[in-house]
């Protein structure tokens, strides 16, 4: 019976997992598809999840703290941050993980010497990588608008700011977890903020993948060695389908099919 699983997310139409997965299912004969379904309430992703009759899902902003409520059981890295981005459907039960932080890390692997941090942005990505960071013994700084979305990030030990009281400092790099620049040309702080913060830091890189983000182009003309997400992107999409799999496919080969999808 071939197994059927999703992502959800708002907007989701930019989304590569399908091209990613799929490409796994098909080069290992594995039986199953992946689709994508818009979800515009997070409040409904289990009922939409039990009504599709999924095998399993990707959450994508802005649901992944949602995600995390719609789970049975919650597993591993994501139980410790309130955040999940794979579901697996096991014994009648949502089972939440977060494959989004070990992603990341197998992105800046090959950035040198990296101990002091600053995040863009305070939502569920922000969330996985801060407590990821700390875990590896780096100072975490998290930039945000506003501080109602802080109080997380203060309790796991970072310093933050806001707009209004930031206080600059050196930094190895600088990661946007923000959705600007996704579908427009926004920016994830103001410009002056931006354009310090990388004169101060050597290395950039932004969760969002497939196009330049006006932050990556600043990064760019600054002569800043960036990464979008496509790394992560793939680093996070072989962890979670290893978990759809069960572990019957090895790492390495999905690695090797999904890495072919990039090419597509």
């Amino acid at each position: 019976m071939r197994e059927l699983f999703s992502i959800f997310g708002n907007p989701v139409k930019h989304s590569r997992s399908p091209l990613m997965h799929n490409s796994v299912f098909q080069e290992m004969d594995y039986p199953a598809c992946y689709t994508r379904t818009l979800l515009e309430d997070g409040k409904m992703l289990r009922e939409t999840f039990l009504a599709q009759k999924l095998s399993g899902a990707n959450i994508t902003v802005p649901h992944k703290e949602a995600a995390f409520e719609a789970c049975d059981e919650v597993r591993g890295f994501a139980k410790k941050i309130g955040v999940v981005n794979t579901i697996v459907y096991e014994d009648d039960k949502l089972i939440g993980y977060n494959t989004d932080a070990d992603g990341f890390m197998y992105a800046i692997s090959e950035f040198d010497s990296i101990k002091n941090i600053i995040i863009l942005g305070a939502g569920g990505t922000a969330k996985a990588l801060a407590a990821k960071f700390l875990e590896e013994q780096l100072t975490v700084t998290v930039l945000n608008r506003s501080k109602g979305r802080l109080d997380y990030f203060d309790k796991l030990g970072c310093k933050t700011y806001t707009w209004e009281d930031f206080d600059l400092d050196s930094y190895d790099l600088v990661v946007n977890t923000t959705s600007a620049g996704l579908n427009d040309e926004e920016l994830p702080a103001p410009l002056e903020y931006i354009e310090a913060i990388l004169d101060s830091s050597r290395y950039a890189a932004d969760a969002i993948y497939g196009k330049v983000t006006p932050f990556l182009k600043l990064a760019k003309e600054k002569n800043i060695t960036y990464k979008d997400g496509a790394d992560m992107l793939l680093g996070q999409g072989v962890l979670a389908n290893e978990l759809f799999t069960k572990q019957k496919l090895s790492r390495k080969a999905i690695q090797k099919a999904m890495k072919k999808s990039f090419l597509l």
